[in-house]
């Protein structure tokens, strides 16, 4: 079955993560990036939402998963994003997230950490 990739870039988020008491204590700033197949199942009509997967809703999950309460690793968001994803959306086929946090290290323009999940890894 042919697939669409829905790409976005670099959402800016202020998430609470962190496994080090001073990251206990406020927000930090994430970037999150990810990568999604979809299937296509039906012809695209330019006059109908419904006939695509509204990226919106995708942004929604995103965006509440690495906002909803305080997780100590960046991996386990990363995990949570991905799984999230599928769980919602039957036709996506697969999904890589990259949750970045960009003030990890002075030195760098941050630290990041990537999944990738297929449908059957649910």
């Amino acid at each position: 079955m042919p697939t669409r990739k829905i790409v976005f870039s670099r959402i800016a988020l202020d998430a609470s993560i962190g496994i080090l008491d001073h990251e206990r204590k406020s927000t930090q700033p994430i970037h999150v990036d990810a990568e999604i197949d979809v299937d296509i199942a039906q012809q695209v009509n330019d006059h109908d939402i419904g006939s695509v997967l509204d990226y919106r809703e995708l942004h929604d999950i995103i965006v509440r998963e690495c906002t909803r309460g305080h997780v100590n690793l960046l991996e386990t968001l990363t995990d949570k994003v991905a799984h999230a994803l599928l769980v919602r959306f039957d036709d996506i086929r697969c999904v890589t997230v990259r949750i970045t946090k960009p003030s990890a290290f002075a030195d760098s323009a941050g630290v990041a950490i990537e999944v990738t999940l297929n449908r059957h890894d649910c």
